[in-house]
């Protein structure tokens, strides 16, 4: 298991479809920037700083599961807990757990890799083993 983090969102307006329901993608933009706030918080310089020292570009998804529980709302704060369930050796599950307060609104686990751009041809990414200085820092 690894560390946990928390992120809080204060819905706007312009998150919300017509119905003044959050409008779900907004829930996957969140929790993309929660992730990246798990890594920050436990210590990992972010992205843009990583490619100039070991080439680590970030962590695309390559899957993402989610369960919606309850509706939110403009006006309202939401916390995203960040965690990574699972270490393998070229991706990491990690999962995130979206509450109103105590009242569960979202959960959802994503796949995701740690990627370099290709030596030959810099338009193109692979993926890497996950790096272990990194995993470190957040177990």
């Amino acid at each position: 298991m690894s560390k946990t983090t928390t992120m809080n969102v204060e819905i706007r307006f312009g998150d919300c479809d017509p119905a003044g329901i959050v409008f779900f993608p907004r829930y996957h933009r969140w929790m993309d920037a929660s992730s990246l706030h798990f890594f920050m918080t436990c210590g990992v310089p972010p992205w843009h700083v990583l490619e100039h020292t070991n080439g680590i570009i970030g962590t695309p998804l390559l899957e993402h599961h989610a369960r919606f529980v309850k509706s939110a709302t403009y006006g309202e704060r939401i916390t995203i807990s960040t965690c990574v369930e699972e270490w393998r050796a070229k991706v990491f599950i990690q999962k995130h757990t979206v509450t109103r307060g105590d009242e569960l609104i979202c959960e959802s686990t994503e796949t995701r890799v740690f990627c370099v751009r290709d030596a030959q041809d810099r338009r193109r990414i692979h993926a890497i083993p996950v790096p272990e200085d990194i995993r470190r820092l957040c177990e």
